[in-house]
């Protein structure tokens, strides 16, 4: 996932000007008689941290003046520091002002994710792999999927139709647990399996799918589970990692971290927008 297509930027953008500006658009800028001279403006980081979503903050002044010019100084996935100048804007006065807000907020949550996820992929130095889950904001999913991989970290599935995981919600019973695996095979998708305890795991072992995902298990247990499994499966952990914590999971071995946070939790990237 290296971009995204701009249909679908386009689109999204969209939506976003339509919900700040219907349905009498931007009635504080209609007063102004400079509205329509020709301004420039920067947008500058105040944080460090790793940017994401410039493709959206830039349609969101191309949508509104198809004349502007946005000039990229950092790209998605490049690390900034404080005070640097994310992007060059060239437009009419009253389109920076209405894009203003609209730009800022794709660029500020997206770069919020992007930054989160790599402070976490830096905690395990590479050692595991930094996951997102399909906790999203319901729309943004693709961003924000792109945003965890600008930070450094991978996706989890996508969407139910794109892996197959198989939950205790899923199953009543050993024989049940053990039929769905065999049938999900046929399905030609990635399988994933989530264990909570000793009992689950043993009664899994021997068939033939992808991964485990071992789910809310203390540490102590993880690793024995991990001994248990031998390198059979790819193995996942998902429940209560934070940045405390996280090198400590990564330590045990396995495969994959699942956060959910990352995505459903970033704070947001600080920065503003100057007309000078």
């Amino acid at each position: 996932m290296q971009r995204i297509n701009q249909k679908y930027i386009n689109n999204i953008v969209l939506k976003a000007l339509r919900e700040d500006l219907e349905p009498n658009g931007d009635i504080t800028t209609k007063l102004l008689d400079s509205k329509n001279k020709i301004a420039k403006a920067k947008i500058i980081s105040k944080q460090s941290g790793v940017i994401s979503g410039i493709d959206f903050c830039k349609a969101t002044f191309k949508i509104l003046e198809k004349k502007s010019k946005f000039l990229v100084k950092i790209k998605d996935g490049k690390k900034i520091k404080k005070n640097q100048t994310i992007a060059e804007i060239t437009a009419k006065i009253k389109t920076i002002l209405i894009a203003e807000r609209t730009a800022l907020n794709f660029l500020n949550h997206a770069s919020g994710i992007s930054t989160i996820t790599n402070q976490y992929v830096r905690k395990v130095k590479n050692k595991t792999k930094i996951c997102c889950t399909r906790k999203t904001t319901p729309n943004l999913r693709l961003l924000e999927k792109y945003a965890v991989k600008k930070g450094g970290g991978y996706n989890h599935r996508y969407n139910l139709s794109d892996e197959v995981l198989i939950k205790e919600n899923h199953f009543q019973s050993k024989v049940s647990l053990r039929n769905i695996i065999k049938k999900s095979l046929k399905t030609k998708k990635k399988v994933t399996v989530e264990i909570e305890n000793l009992t689950q795991l043993k009664n899994v072992l021997g068939l033939k799918f992808n991964r485990i995902l071992f789910d809310n298990v203390r540490l102590p247990q993880l690793k024995k589970y991990l001994k248990i499994c031998k390198n059979k499966y790819e193995t996942e952990y998902s429940g209560n990692a934070n940045l405390e914590n996280i090198r400590k999971i990564s330590k045990t071995g396995v495969n994959r971290i699942s956060i959910g946070s990352i995505t459903h939790s970033a704070k947001s990237f600080d920065s503003s927008l100057l007309i000078f």
